[in-house]
């Protein structure tokens, strides 16, 4: 018996999509109040995040029209569970030690957290992130990431 389309959308991967695209709808909401060049990055990133979970979505839906079966979430949900703590530890401190710091703490954390045990490849990943981070934004643009409540005097 076909599922309902109700059940259909009940499936992991429908609706981290569905939950994906309601919350980037909502944060891309007060981008229009900055100006255009400041909110440049943040929309194309929304958008973006939501023409993926789209795509997502609609994958998801085909297969279960086809009547193959939901996988599950996460083959290891500790591990993105541990990913998600990270990143929310890395929004608070951002607000309070500054973008780079944040950022260069972050960038292995997370990836050793999935599974990327390389030392050197780790340090070599963050250096080149950071510093095109910096290039582009702060030296090409002059566009300043925030530097902390710790910093400030």
């Amino acid at each position: 018996m076909p599922e309902s389309p109700l059940s259909r959308l009940c499936r992991p991967e429908s609706l981290t999509a569905i939950v994906i695209i309601a919350a980037a709808a909502a944060f891309l909401v007060p981008t229009a109040a900055l100006r255009p060049i400041s909110a440049l990055l943040p929309a194309a990133m929304l958008v973006g995040l939501m023409v993926l979970s789209l795509v997502l979505l609609v994958s998801d839906q085909r297969k279960a029209a086809a009547g193959e079966a939901a996988e599950p979430m996460a083959a290891a949900p500790k591990r993105v569970i541990g990913a998600f703590l990270l990143i929310f530890g890395y929004a608070i401190s951002v607000d309070f030690v500054g973008f780079y710091a944040s950022t260069a703490v972050a960038i292995p954390l997370v990836a050793y957290a999935f599974g990327f045990r390389n030392l050197l490849g780790l340090v070599v990943a963050t250096l080149i992130v950071v510093s095109a981070i910096y290039l582009v934004f702060d030296f090409a643009m002059s566009l300043g990431f925030p530097s902390g409540r710790l910093w400030r005097s």
